[in-house]
């Protein structure tokens, strides 16, 4: 008689971990996209039945005889998709004819977090005010752009809320830090 049998009928569930454990879940990842084919690539997900999301962002282009309102990719090159991680369902978006690869190591696909994804979704329907800025991480090494301190290099550190540029004099010991907030920053 084999072990299970001896259990009882409720003690086999209890084994069993649940769905989303097992990756049964779907989560958002993102996909690299030819240039210029993201609204395509967007396209054509949505009609192999892959939830895809393409945020856009409205801008005014500008020509020697005329002026022209046009949405573009708010992440020009790039889509989201919402999959089940599986290999079954990686080989369909790879094969939607635009898509280059899944953003991640190896290009296996790195799952973002749905907080994120609708954090982008809640900020473009709000109209509200934004830049789009590179990922800057504390202790990295960056340098501001524009204003009276145009070209200070530095090191970037959080502090109760509050990003600083530290410069240091690292013979004598000794360091300066300035608070970026307004200021354009970008990773050295």
């Amino acid at each position: 008689m084999s072990s299970a049998s001896q259990l009882p009928p409720d003690a086999f569930l209890t084994q069993v971990p649940p769905l989303h454990s097992l990756g049964d879940e779907a989560r958002w990842y993102a996909v690299r996209t030819r240039s210029r084919h993201e609204k395509m690539v967007a396209d054509q997900l949505q009609s192999h039945d892959i939830t895809a999301f393409l945020p856009l962002v409205t801008q005014v282009h500008r020509w020697s005889d005329r002026r022209k309102t046009v949405q573009v990719p708010l992440f020009p090159g790039y889509t989201f998709v919402r999959v089940v991680p599986s290999a079954e369902q990686y080989v369909r978006v790879l094969r939607v004819y635009g898509v280059s690869s899944f953003v991640g190591v190896r290009g296996q696909g790195t799952p973002i977090p749905d907080k994120q994804i609708d954090d982008i979704q809640v900020l473009l329907e709000s109209n509200a005010a934004y830049s789009i800025c590179p990922l800057l991480k504390v202790g990295q090494r960056v340098r501001i752009r524009g204003g009276c301190l145009d070209g200070v290099e530095g090191l970037l550190t959080a502090r109760d809320g509050e990003c600083n540029l530290v410069i240091s004099v690292e013979p004598m010991q000794r360091s300066l830090a300035i608070n970026i907030r307004g200021y354009d920053v970008e990773a050295i």
